[in-house]
């Protein structure tokens, strides 16, 4: 299966627009925002756990990164409500499941495999630092090796500086609508720019929090 595969050219998902897709296992269904293989795959996609589902226990060989939007998601190591940032290092493993249903964004097989951090971070009281420019926050998330992982919380009316993203830029919507000179992007959509990519963005009345990866493109073109 591919999907979005051409890491080189950018994407723009508004995920309220896309369907569910049923999985192999009962009560969970997930929607494809880039996929590379079948079921073993290199793959970003928005998960959907319904109550009481689970999933068989499973290895991670190139590691496993969620972020929990909605609900409570549990393993055997412990229960991730809404707003938990996880991480899982290449070949870790577990047996995932949800008691009351949960909606997930999962990013699958696409991280360094000399990177071996465990990460659980709840963005719900982690600390934010100031940004580049007033009105910009943010609240790193996991960084190795020129790849960096964030939440960034955007004041209504914020304006950043036109920049280039040498090694990509990826970004999820989490609320409020995000802007830049290419479009409008409201809450939940998916934005994949490649390398060498530039914009300028900002915000308008709504202010925006939004996901953001930078540099990991240079290893998956």
């Amino acid at each position: 299966m591919n999907i979005n595969s051409d890491f080189s050219q950018k994407a723009v998902i508004n995920t309220a627009d896309l369907d569910w897709s049923l999985s192999p296992i009962p009560g969970i269904e997930r929607k494809y925002l880039d996929r590379v293989g079948d079921e073993v795959a290199k793959a970003s996609s928005l998960v959907k756990y319904s109550p009481k589902s689970s999933f068989t226990e499973h290895t991670h060989g190139r590691g496993e990164e969620i972020l929990v939007l909605e609900g409570a998601f549990s393993d055997e190591n412990g229960d991730y409500s809404a707003g938990t940032y996880i991480r899982n290092p290449p070949n870790s493993k577990h047996a995932p499941y949800s008691k009351e249903g949960c909606v997930l964004f999962v990013k699958l097989r696409q991280f360094n495999d000399q990177d071996g951090s465990i990460v659980r971070i709840d963005t719900t009281t982690a600390p934010w630092h100031p940004g580049l420019v007033p009105g910009l926050s943010v609240m790193p998330l996991h960084e190795f090796d020129g790849v960096g992982t964030a939440l960034v919380h955007w004041a209504p009316n914020t304006i950043f500086n036109p920049h280039v993203h040498p090694g990509g830029e990826e970004i999820f919507v989490l609320k409020g609508v995000f802007h830049d000179e290419h479009g409008s992007y409201p809450a939940r959509t998916w934005i994949r720019s490649p390398r060498y990519s530039k914009h300028a963005p900002f915000t308008k009345s709504e202010g925006a929090l939004i996901y953001v990866k930078t540099g990991h493109l240079s290893n998956l073109v």
